[in-house]
């Protein structure tokens, strides 16, 4: 048995084998083979293999994606039976004496260098299908795994050195009980998404890749961040006792599903949920949500080879609105950018994307993107009770371009005779120290603000919150973040706006009472956190909160803050 900390960043137990989706080495040495006719079997035999496998991936995305996704993987089955392909491998075996693995790289290099020069669409999807299955060949001619999250058919904890958006989204809650990842933290996308599904998840612990193998009997502590394997039936045991002691827990905050989010002394704040789907409305409503707070609405442009309709964009948000039968819904223009990327764009590669083009400035650029999402959103607003936010705005006049794009669409639509709803709230995401500083100005325009705190913080404090090495700097309680904070919200109050918050920092218990006393409106979290933080709240005296955050505010460090906030919010 050995043991792991790493940073808990999604609640509950995890008790399964380790399923490890890591890039396998795929090196190889170059051979001179006696037997060219054995070779070429092996080599057949690899390619049987991989059809196979292609084979029953295509029938599972064909039943549970649809047939455009089913579609990818047909193509890779054609090039496995592409004669053109197949014939030359076979040959340089026959006449060069080869092993096959070598045979196999170099005619795929040269057919990929040779469609990926061609200035054709096609072609070029043609070389990354050819890429792709000569991945999948090389594994089996090698006798390695090649990972595949979407064909996880039984119960598993996922070992990964970190987790894409896209990578998450595939993972099946009905197998996937759990995952760890190397690096991370609380506010990577892996961890916000296991949050959603509610997925146990510890991330950040640095090694866990080099610890586990697959097979390999875990248990995933999401609620302390520990990582056990291959423990003791002793340590199994006491774990089964704790994580039913958690579900009790759990059934105990449950019966606050229709109640209203009402501090101690009768003061109402709202209670959203941050989502990626509409999938995710059965959480929201579940879990008691009274509004969603933040429609992520990137998850629509990922895990596919090109951007979606209008229509199709068009549909979600209207599902959505409908879904929520008149609560309100912030709905996020695209924030792709930074740790989010669309490989069928064809964006330049940067130095510091979390910096860089992203946001509501691709969107500025890109501005057919743009105008075919507020189409669809604002085609959507007569459904329900519909806000739009935009990301990352850094000036006024970013928020003016964009609103002015917004109102170019409202026009062109009711010239159209499409009904649009007459009035939609626009806000901004504050998540640059600059427009916090500048609230004052920007709530003159704007409807609502709604603080991002996750890069909030990781610009303030000149730290990427994906790095565990810097984890120590990621400090949501630090004076410097709660005055930012203030200032947003005051800056609203001033003005007659509301104030949310969406960045996890909105479902922490050591910040919820501060983010209480400090006059927050909105509590947008993972529709998994939210009867824990009205629980929470139902015992906390705003009064008492107000107090104890004007103390915070002239406080200097992030430890007195959370002893400040653990002895007058009796946390344990």
């Amino acid at each position: 048995m050995s043991f792991l900390q790493g940073i808990a960043a999604s609640s509950g137990i995890a008790i399964a084998k380790a399923y490890r989706l890591v890039e396998p080495n795929l090196s190889f040495e170059k051979k001179t083979v006696e037997d060219a006719a054995a070779e070429i079997n092996r080599f057949q035999e690899a390619l049987t293999t991989s059809k196979q496998e292609l084979d029953a991936i295509r029938e599972k995305a064909n039943t549970e994606l649809g047939a455009d996704k089913a579609a990818i993987f047909e193509a890779h089955l054609l090039v496995l039976s592409d004669p053109e392909l197949i014939a030359p491998i076979e040959d340089k075996i026959n006449t060069e004496s080869v092993n096959a693995e070598v045979a196999l790289k170099e005619t795929t290099d040269m057919f990929i260098n040779m469609f990926e020069s061609m200035d054709n669409e096609y072609m070029q999807e043609r070389a990354a299908d050819i890429r792709d299955v000569t991945k999948r060949v090389l594994s089996h001619l090698l006798g390695v795994h090649l990972a595949n999250p979407s064909m996880i058919s039984e119960e598993v904890v996922v070992v990964a050195e970190d987790l894409t958006p896209s990578d998450t989204a595939q993972l099946n809650r009905q197998f996937v009980k759990g995952f760890t990842t190397d690096i991370g933290g609380r506010t990577s996308h892996s961890a916000i998404m296991a949050r959603s599904l509610e997925i146990p998840a510890v991330v950040g612990t640095k090694k866990v890749t080099e610890e586990i193998s697959n097979g390999d009997l875990v248990i995933v502590d999401g609620l302390k961040g520990e990582i056990h394997i291959n423990p003791t039936p002793e340590v199994v045991e006491s774990y089964k006792k704790i994580a039913a002691e958690y579900e009790e827990q759990k059934a105990e905050w449950a019966k606050l599903v229709n109640e209203k989010t009402v501090s101690a002394d009768g003061v109402h704040v709202e209670l959203a949920a941050n989502i990626g789907t509409p999938n995710d409305l059965e959480g929201v409503t579940s879990n008691g949500g009274e509004a969603v707070g933040l429609y992520r609405t990137e998850f629509l442009y990922m895990g596919r080879d090109q951007l979606p309709t209008e229509d199709e964009q068009f549909e979600s948000y209207k599902a959505v609105l409908e879904g929520m039968k008149g609560k309100p819904v912030v709905v996020r223009t695209l924030d792709i950018g930074g740790d989010k990327e669309l490989p069928y764009l064809e964006l330049p590669k940067e130095m510091n994307p979390f910096l860089g083009f992203r946001a509501i400035r691709l969107c500025l650029e890109e501005t057919g993107i743009f105008r075919t999402q507020l189409r669809a959103l604002l085609r959507a607003s007569s459904y329900g009770n519909l806000k739009i936010m935009f990301p990352m705005i850094a000036t006024l006049n970013e928020f003016r371009a964009a609103k002015a794009l917004l109102e170019e669409e409202r026009a062109n639509l009711i010239a159209e005779g499409v009904t649009v709803a007459d009035k939609i709230e626009l806000g901004i995401m504050v998540e640059i120290p600059s427009t916090a500083v500048l609230a004052d100005q920007f709530a003159k325009e704007v409807d609502f603000f709604s603080i991002g705190t996750n890069d909030l913080i990781q610009y303030t404090m000149a730290a990427d919150r994906m790095n565990e090495r810097v984890s120590y700097l990621y400090q949501p309680y630090n004076p410097s973040i709660l005055r930012l904070v203030k200032m947003v919200i005051d800056a609203a109050h001033k003005e007659g706006k509301w104030a949310g918050m969406c960045g996890e920092m909105a479902g922490d218990e050591t910040a919820i009472p501060l983010l209480l006393g400090l006059g927050l409106d909105e509590f947008s979290m993972s529709a998994t956190s939210i009867l824990k933080a009205r629980s929470q709240i139902l015992s906390l005296s705003k009064k008492e909160m107000e107090e104890l955050a004007e103390k915070a505010l002239q406080m200097s460090t992030t430890e007195e803050v959370m002893e400040a906030v653990k002895a007058a919010a009796k946390l344990s």
